[in-house]
């Protein structure tokens, strides 16, 4: 699977991947920021992808579907504002849950997430809690989602 995925890097071993794990990529330049929530969100069981920046971001999105993205907002390159507008933009990822992360705590940077297509958006230092307990109501949604989907499409054959 490593070649389908690129630039992006899976950051959990594939033999413990279990479907009723969520689907996380992680975008951040940082690499102590990358590292705290790849190493949290797989203790807590999901499969975790990692990007450093916004073109790496959109290809992984891509090639990984994930049900979440957490996108930093300030990468190098192409910044996370224009790699969530072209993630929303393409038909294969538009329905991806972004959660934006900025070190901007105003509230304009939350309100330029929400019209970039972040679906929300958390300032740092993070709160952990807050933060997992989001993408894993997010992830929920998708999977909802992804069941409905496959259920219409049962019902119309």
């Amino acid at each position: 699977m490593a070649s389908k995925l690129g630039a992006c890097r899976r950051a959990c071993r594939p033999d413990i991947w279990d479907s009723r794990m969520a689907r996380i990529l992680v975008v951040e330049d940082n690499e102590q920021i990358c590292d705290f929530l790849s190493r949290r969100l797989r203790r807590r069981g999901h499969e975790v992808f990692l990007a450093h920046d916004g073109e790496s971001a959109i290809a992984c999105a891509r090639s990984a579907e994930p049900q979440v993205v957490l996108l930093d907002m300030n990468l190098p390159a192409m910044d996370g504002w224009t790699a969530a507008r072209a993630i929303k933009a393409d038909a294969r990822t538009k329905d991806l849950a972004i959660v934006a992360l900025t070190a901007d705590a105003i509230h304009s940077a939350r309100e330029r997430a929400l019209q970039a297509g972040c679906d929300e958006c958390h300032s740092k230092p993070l709160d952990f809690r807050k933060l997992i307990a989001q993408v894993e109501a997010l992830a929920g949604d998708a999977e909802n989602d992804e069941a409905a989907s496959a259920r219409d499409l049962e019902r119309k054959h």
